[in-house]
């Protein structure tokens, strides 16, 4: 049976933290996005304030306030591939967090029962 030398156990369990607390932080790295929908019938979907027209790839985390009980918030992408996410449902009023991986292409945002009355867009690029 051989036996390591402490200084290698040291190292590896020194690795393993540092990978460890990487994996448990990159949450806390994940980017917010507000979205506001309602009382009346407007929808709006900033970052940092501004409002939101383009964005790289990958997770988000999407803060949604929706201040009316007949409306919903819903983000889409048609191309290459659809997808569909209702963020916050018609009846529910309150905020809701929903984390969500984007993928390039144009992406729609919306009340899925007002949709030709609210919408906005934004680019996801790589």
């Amino acid at each position: 049976m051989s036996r390591k030398p402490l200084g290698v156990l040291a190292v590896l369990a020194l690795t393993t933290l540092v990978l460890v607390g990487t994996a448990l932080s990159g949450s806390a790295r994940t980017p917010t996005i507000k979205g506001v929908v309602g009382p009346g019938y407007t929808i709006k979907l900033t970052k940092n304030g501004a409002k939101v027209t383009s964005l790289k790839t990958g997770f988000y985390r999407f803060a949604i306030a929706d201040k009316s009980s007949f409306h919903n918030f819903t983000i889409e992408r048609e191309k290459p591939v659809k997808i569909e996410k209702h963020l916050s449902g018609t009846a529910f009023t309150g905020t809701k967090g929903v984390v969500v991986n984007l993928k390039p292409g144009k992406w729609k945002y919306y009340c899925s029962v007002h949709e030709s009355q609210m919408f906005g867009f934004f680019k996801v690029t790589r």
